[in-house]
């Protein structure tokens, strides 16, 4: 049997030859499950660099498909822990790595498991090629709780790329959310016709270092902190003073004394307010939710 990681298998199928090896497997890509498949080797590097791995870094991989940043992930020495929803290409991955020292696979819906339950004790890293519409909820399970992830590289479509990674003046929840746990940058572009199929738009490498401390840490404060950034981007065309007076069960005066504490112009927009802002807001709120 060829050697798995032998260099000629570490090379990410083209075009045709991914068409091909499909097509003698039986498999068809599913557009219901996001499966879009690179083919690229510039992109496959970009997502092993930005993983910064060293030998014995455990790493859980989201929708391994035909492996082909698997192999990578393998011969850099990473114990790797596949999560395949596919059982088609499950059972192609079983025949492929089987013999290979490090992996494991799960066959699995991702989002049904828990961060605690992978390398159990251990700290470890994401690097996946996700499922794109699972994106979000995806970040809400890994970098919720009390395990994060030392590092997360996720390749992603570019426009989520850069809302989770987007400095003051862009936030959304999503960047909120996430910059509250990692710092986020986008790492390298990826064109749609690094994929087969390819996808209808452009995609990017996102990568995100979890901070020695969390700006809201794990706890009480917690929902609070993520109900109050909710209820000033659900009005987010307004004035923040407005839009939290709206959505929040507290007075305007409130409000308004909360926006003074934290240094914060009540004219601005909710876009425009750093993860300390709103840390400090939900400090001074929530306590009166």
């Amino acid at each position: 049997m060829t050697d798995p990681l032998a260099p000629d298998r570490l090379v990410p199928p083209t075009p045709g030859q991914l068409r091909r090896l499909m097509g003698a497997e039986r498999l068809r890509p599913r557009k219901s499950l996001s499966q879009n498949f690179l083919t690229d080797p510039t992109a496959l590097d970009a997502i092993v660099d930005a993983a910064e791995l060293s030998p014995g870094d455990r790493v859980v991989e989201i929708g391994p498909g035909l492996g082909v940043l698997t192999r990578r992930l393998l011969a850099a020495g990473a114990s790797v822990l596949a999560v395949e929803l596919d059982a088609r290409l499950a059972e192609y991955l079983r025949r492929e790595l089987y013999a290979v020292a490090g992996f494991e696979l799960i066959e699995a819906d991702a989002l049904s498991l828990h961060p605690r339950e992978m390398f159990p004790g251990e700290r470890f890293k994401v690097v996946a090629n996700i499922p794109y519409h699972i994106t979000s909820p995806l970040l809400h399970a890994f970098l919720e709780g009390e395990r994060p992830p030392d590092l997360t590289v996720l390749l992603v479509q570019l426009e989520v790329a850069e809302r989770v990674a987007a400095p003051p003046g862009q936030m959304s929840y999503l960047s909120v959310f996430a910059q509250n746990v990692a710092s986020a940058e986008v790492v390298a572009r990826v064109p749609a016709d690094a994929f087969e199929p390819a996808p209808d738009v452009d995609s990017a490498v996102l990568r995100l270092r979890r901070r020695d401390e969390p700006v809201v840490p794990v706890g009480e404060g917690r929902e609070p902190f993520y109900r109050i950034v909710q209820a000033g981007f659900r009005q987010r065309r307004k004035q923040v003073h407005n839009g939290l007076t709206r959505e929040l069960p507290v007075d305007r005066d409130v409000v308004e004394a909360a926006l003074a504490a934290c240094g914060v112009d009540p004219e601005r927009r909710p876009q425009t307010l750093s993860v300390d802002e709103w840390a400090c807001l939900a400090a001074d709120l929530g306590p009166r939710l």
